[in-house]
C-alpha cells in the first residue's frame, strides 16, 4: 500500500520515522512519500519531497516573510496527492499546515491518519469543525484528550505517549554521574540544578537569566545547562553574562537525570523531566507582563500548562507563569526540592501518578498497526 506523510517539524520527524519503520513490519511491500527529516528518510530509504528544515518556521514575522514558501509547500503536497495518490495520508501534529492537507486528501477520496492530536483543548478550539470534516482517524498521546473530544462529539484513540519509551531506552544507557561529569569536562562535584531554557533563542533569553539568579541562592549546588543544538554555546554565556557558564549539548537526559532538581521551561521537557523523575519547577517569563497573564488566562481552556499537571488533572509540579516566574519565586519552590521534604514527596509520588495514567503502549507502534488494520480494510 501507499502512505504519504507529512512531518514539518524536528520533532515530528523523530515521531514519524517511528511510524515508518512499524508500517513497514506490517506492510513490506509499503510505498511511502514524505515531507519530513533525516530520520524519516533513513527508515524511508530516500529523501523527502520536502525537508522539514524548511518548513519549521516560528514568530508571526518569520511566518509572514515565509508565506510565498508555505504557499509552494502545499502546491507541491496537493500535486503529490493527485500524482501519488496515497491509499492513506498521515499527518503528524503541524496543525496550521497538515489541516490544509486533510482537507485535499479528503476531497479526493483519501482517508487521512493524525497522529499526535492538535491542542485544541489549549486553544484555538475553533479547529475542531475542520477535524470533524476532514479527519478520519485521530491518535492522540495525551489520556485526557479522548474525553475531551468526546465532549466535542470527535473521537479519538488514546495510543499511549511516545516520551515514555524514549525514556525508559535512553535510561537503559545513561552513563553514571562521575562518567557524565569527565566527559562534559567539569570537575565541580557538588549536587546538580539542572537549567532547561527551551529550545527558542527567545525562550533562553527570558527565562535562563531568571533561572540562574534562583540557582545561585543555592550555592551549596553547581548549575549546568542543557542547551538545544541548534543554539551556539555563545548564545547562552552571552545572554548568562557568565563567559564560563557549563552548558552540555546532546546529553540533556542524561543531566536531568543525574540532577537534585531542574528549572524547566514548559513544553515536552516537562514531560521527561517528570518520566525521569527528577524535581522540577515549571519556568515560563515570556514578557512577563500582567496584561499578557489576564490575556493568556482568558484564551487558554485548560487550568494547567505543563504536561504532568494536564495528564493527572492537578498541580504536581509548580507552575511560574508570566509575571509570577520571578528568581525569587523560582528559588522559593526550588528550596523544598533540593533535600528531602513533604513537597519533593508529593511531587515524585504525582509523578509515579502521571505515569500510570500514560500507560505502557508504544504509541508509534500502536499507531502503525491500526493504520495499517484500517487502511488493508478499505481495500
Amino acid at each position: 500500500m501507499k502512505y504519504m506523510v507529512i512531518a514539518g517539524e524536528v520533532s515530528g520527524d523523530l515521531h514519524a520515522s517511528g511510524l515508518i519503520r512499524n508500517i513497514r513490519l506490517r506492510d513490506p511491500q509499503a510505498e511511502f512519500r514524505f515531507f519530513g527529516g533525516d530520520r524519516m528518510a533513513a527508515e524511508a530509504g530516500h529523501a523527502p519531497e520536502v525537508h522539514c528544515n524548511e518548513m519549521n518556521v516560528m514568530g508571526f514575522s518569520a511566518v509572514i516573510r515565509s508565506l510565498p514558501r508555505i504557499a509552494g509547500h502545499l502546491r507541491k503536497a496537493a500535486a503529490l496527492l493527485q500524482s501519488f495518490r496515497p491509499d492513506a495520508v498521515i499527518l503528524v501534529d503541524y496543525p496550521s499546515f497538515n489541516l490544509r492537507i486533510a482537507e485535499k486528501a479528503r476531497k479526493l477520496g483519501i482517508p487521512v491518519h493524525w497522529f499526535i492530536s492538535p491542542k485544541i483543548w489549549a486553544w484555538k478550539e475553533w479547529r475542531i469543525k475542520a477535524i470533524r470534516k476532514y479527519v478520519n482517524y485521530m491518535y492522540s498521546i495525551l489520556p485526557f484528550e479522548v474525553e475531551y473530544f468526546r465532549g466535542k462529539n470527535y473521537e479519538v484513540t488514546y495510543v499511549g505517549n511516545p516520551s515514555v519509551a524514549e525514556m525508559d531506552a535512553e535510561m537503559k544507557h545513561l552513563p553514571p554521574l562521575q562518567h557524565f561529569l569527565e566527559r562534559q569536562g567539569i570537575e565541580d562535584k557538588r549536587p546538580i540544578i539542572a537549567l532547561i531554557p527551551g529550545s527558542r533563542r527567545g525562550e533562553v533569553k527570558n527565562n535562563l537569566p531568571l533561572m540562574i539568579k534562583a540557582a545561585k541562592q543555592f550555592p551549596e549546588c553547581q548549575i549546568i545547562v542543557g542547551g538545544a543544538d541548534s543554539i551556539p554555546l555563545k548564545f547562552y554565556r552571552e545572554v548568562a553574562e557568565e563567559p564560563g557558564l557549563p552548558v552540555v549539548f546532546g546529553a540533556t537526559h542524561t543531566l536531568m537525570k543525574h540532577a537534585k532538581a531542574a528549572l524547566v521551561t514548559s513544553g515536552t521537557a516537562t514531560l521527561e523531566t517528570a518520566l525521569l523523575g527528577t524535581p522540577q519547577v515549571v519556568c515560563y517569563r515570556a514578557n512577563g507582563s500582567r496584561l499578557s497573564y489576564k490575556i493568556m488566562s482568558k484564551l487558554l481552556k485548560v487550568r494547567h500548562v505543563s504536561l504532568p499537571n494536564l495528564i493527572v488533572d492537578k498541580q504536581i509540579v509548580p507552575e511560574l507563569l508570566l509575571h509570577l516566574c520571578t528568581p525569587e519565586s523560582i528559588a522559593q519552590h526550588l528550596d523544598s526540592l533540593l533535600l528531602p521534604s513533604p513537597a519533593r514527596e508529593r511531587m515524585l509520588k504525582g509523578y509515579r501518578q502521571m505515569r500510570r495514567r500514560l500507560g505502557t503502549s508504544i504509541a508509534t507502534d500502536e499507531t502503525a498497526r491500526l493504520i495499517v488494520e484500517r487502511t488493508q480494510k478499505q481495500q
